[in-house]
C-alpha cells in the first residue's frame, strides 16, 4: 500500500482470527502472524486517540501490559525478562506506526478515519492476542534459539508483510516488532 494504513481489520473481526492456521513447515509463522495483528491494532489505536488528549506514550498502561506478559511468561516456563523485552519492543513499534499515521494524517487530514474507535474494545483483543503470543512463544522456544531462527523469521516477516499488505510504515514497524523474538 502507498498511501494507506495497513489492512487492519475491526477490533471484532481481528479478535476472531486469533485462531490461526498450523504452520506450513515454517515454526513462525502463527507468531509471526499474532505479531502482525497486535502490529496492526495501531492503526486502531490511532484513530481512536488522534485529535484527543490521549498520549501515544502512556507509561502507566505499557507497565500494566508487560507485567502482565511477564507473569504469563512464567507460567509458561519463558523467562519473563525476554518476554518482557519481545512485548516491549511490539509496543515501540505500535508507536512507530502511531507517530506515523499522526504525521500522515496531520499533512493529509481527508485520509483521517472517518470514525473514532473503542479503546477498551482494542484492549480486550490485545489482551487476546497476548495470550495467544505467549502461548506461541512457548510452542517455539526450541526454534527461537536455533541457529536459523534468524532466517526463518526473516522468512515469515517478509511473508507476511506481503500477504498483509504493509506499506512502508507498517514494514519498518513490523521489523522492530520481531526483533528480540530469536534468543
Amino acid at each position: 500500500m502507498t498511501t494507506g494504513t495497513a489492512n487492519a481489520a475491526a477490533p471484532e473481526a481481528a479478535t476472531s482470527s486469533v485462531q490461526h492456521a498450523a504452520p506450513r513447515g515454517d515454526p513462525f509463522e502463527p507468531l509471526v502472524n499474532l505479531v502482525a495483528q497486535r502490529l496492526k491494532t495501531g492503526d486502531t489505536v490511532s484513530s481512536a486517540k488522534f485529535g484527543t488528549p490521549s498520549p501515544v506514550d502512556d507509561p502507566t498502561r505499557e507497565k500494566v501490559e508487560l507485567d502482565s506478559a511477564a507473569a504469563m511468561a512464567t507460567k509458561q516456563g519463558l523467562d519473563p525478562n525476554a518476554t518482557r523485552k519481545i512485548f516491549s519492543d511490539q509496543i515501540q513499534a505500535n508507536k512507530v506506526v502511531q507517530y506515523g499515521l499522526y504525521s500522515r494524517w496531520t499533512s493529509h487530514p481527508g485520509q483521517i478515519p472517518k470514525t473514532r474507535a473503542d479503546l477498551n474494545k482494542i484492549r480486550t483483543q490485545l489482551d487476546t492476542i497476548t495470550v495467544a503470543l505467549i502461548r506461541d512463544l512457548a510452542t517455539t522456544r526450541t526454534a527461537r534459539s536455533g541457529t536459523g531462527c534468524r532466517t526463518q523469521l526473516r522468512s515469515a516477516e517478509r511473508n507476511v508483510s506481503r500477504a498483509d499488505h504493509f506499506d512502508a510504515l507498517h514494514v519498518d514497524a513490523f521489523h522492530r516488532a520481531l526483533i528480540s523474538i530469536c534468543t
